[in-house]
């Protein structure tokens, strides 16, 4: 089971957040709601202050010229209480604050003595008093409810930002070259990533390790091979020269196919040994138009003889960087695939162009192309397919990746299906050689 680990962080933190902001919106609501109820209390004091030095007429309460909302009312109670219920419940009072119960309703009540024994009131109901209280708590919390969506979408940013060290290690390592096995950088990078970027930097030692011994035990396997091989097809050469049977003619053709197999095998696993190893080399400049010429000139008597038109639909000078060498190597593994698995009366064509700062070498046959299940695995070596043809080795097509991934290019098969014909096309795609580097 996989999970999330930027979600995880994500999900505690807003958590987190919202529980630590309810609790101190609630603080803060509390806090702000007392304050309102203490600053009306001081606003009754302040209020009976000034009306101590006016007198009123009894048993008329006056609430004009006070704020509606707030509902205060002022009441003088005179120097002895009437026969009204309120002032027989108000005057046995003791002075300063009160609550008290008038007409059903609860009041906030301030009793003040005059210094000739006369009494005034000042009453709030209590309902007024808890609804300024409110909204004055909830004015308090506003500020803070409305930023919290802008704290969690500041907290996702960090997260996602913190975060982006890991997407970018991972985008790097996905940006590589298969045989690209350099050490991470610990430089710009958090120190919590050091100890991950370590064990895989070990780990790429290691890998490295495990290619080299296996690059070299392929290169010297196959050039210990090659003397053996060259010796037994010398010898095969020389028995043409004796009087043989008829079934000793025949053995000897298959000793003599055999050896060329063989011979055929050693050379491809050379070729993509050293581009494995992959040595570095001075940057030189070819043809690459020159190269394919060359390549079908070499094969033209084998398309004869199989009655197939091998030729060139477009061909245009292209330089590009490379050793004449290696892109030779790549076009004839090609054009050989191509040859071996177009049938008699078929066709290979070849074009040689410039795409922008790209140049293009492609070519199509008009065989059975490529079973689908087999496009995932045709470029690794030893894979000749569901329908191998001919006595290939299954290298070809994965040194001419290996030449073109070397070059900083790339190499792509498809297959041709449509007006009522079949094939396969291959294109390899190369950088055009820089104008200083064409010129020297």
């Amino acid at each position: 089971m996989t999970y999330s680990l930027r979600g995880r962080l994500l999900i505690g933190l807003v958590l987190m957040i919202l529980g630590a902001g309810m609790a101190t919106g609630a603080i803060i609501f509390r806090w702000a709601f007392d304050e309102a109820i203490e600053m009306q209390d001081r606003t009754l004091t302040r209020i009976a202050a000034v009306t101590l030095q006016t007198r009123f007429p009894t048993g008329k309460p006056i609430s004009s010229g006070t704020d509606d909302k707030s509902g205060i009312v002022i009441e003088e109670l005179g120097n002895r209480p009437d026969g009204s219920a309120g002032s027989q419940l108000l005057w046995p009072l003791k002075e300063g604050l009160h609550v008290a119960t008038l007409d059903q309703h609860p009041w906030r009540i301030l009793l003040r003595t005059r210094s000739d024994g006369s009494r005034i009131v000042v009453r709030q109901p209590t309902a007024a008093r808890d609804g300024i209280a409110r909204e004055s708590a909830v004015y308090a919390i506003l500020p803070f409810a409305a930023a919290m969506p802008f704290l969690m979408l500041v907290i996702a940013l960090v997260v996602m930002q913190s975060l982006r060290p890991m997407v970018q290690l991972a985008e790097h390592l996905d940006a590589r070259r298969s045989d690209d096995l350099k050490k991470l950088p610990l430089e710009r990078t958090p120190r919590e990533l050091h100890p991950f970027i370590d064990s895989i930097n070990r780990l790429l030692d290691r890998v490295q390790v495990l290619l080299e011994q296996q690059r070299r035990f392929i290169a010297d396997a196959s050039h210990e091979l090659r003397t053996p091989i060259t010796a037994l097809s010398l010898q095969a050469e020389n028995l043409e020269q004796a009087e043989l049977s008829e079934d000793g003619r025949k053995r000897l053709a298959t000793l003599r196919d055999g050896a060329r197999r063989t011979k055929w095998l050693v050379d491809q696993l050379l070729t993509l040994a050293r581009y494995d190893i992959g040595h570095a080399t001075a940057p030189v400049t070819t043809s690459l138009d020159r190269c394919a010429k060359d390549v079908v000139v070499d094969f033209l008597l084998d398309a004869v003889s199989h009655d197939v038109d091998l030729g060139f639909d477009r061909i245009e000078p292209i330089i590009v960087s490379g050793d004449s060498i290696t892109l030779t190597t790549a076009i004839r593994n090609l054009v050989d695939n191509a040859l071996r698995f177009t049938p008699r009366g078929g066709r290979v064509d070849i074009s040689v162009f410039g795409n922008g700062a790209n140049a293009v070498l492609e070519v199509r046959d008009t065989g059975p192309g490529i079973p689908p299940g087999d496009l995932d695995h045709i470029f690794e070596p030893f894979v000749r397919g569901s329908r191998p043809n001919g006595d290939g080795t299954g290298l070809g097509l994965s040194i001419v990746k290996r030449v073109a991934e070397r070059l900083d290019g790339t190499v792509s098969l498809s297959n041709i299906d449509g007006s009522g014909t079949t094939g396969c096309r291959v294109v390899m795609t190369l950088p055009l050689a820089a104008p200083e580097a064409s010129k020297s």
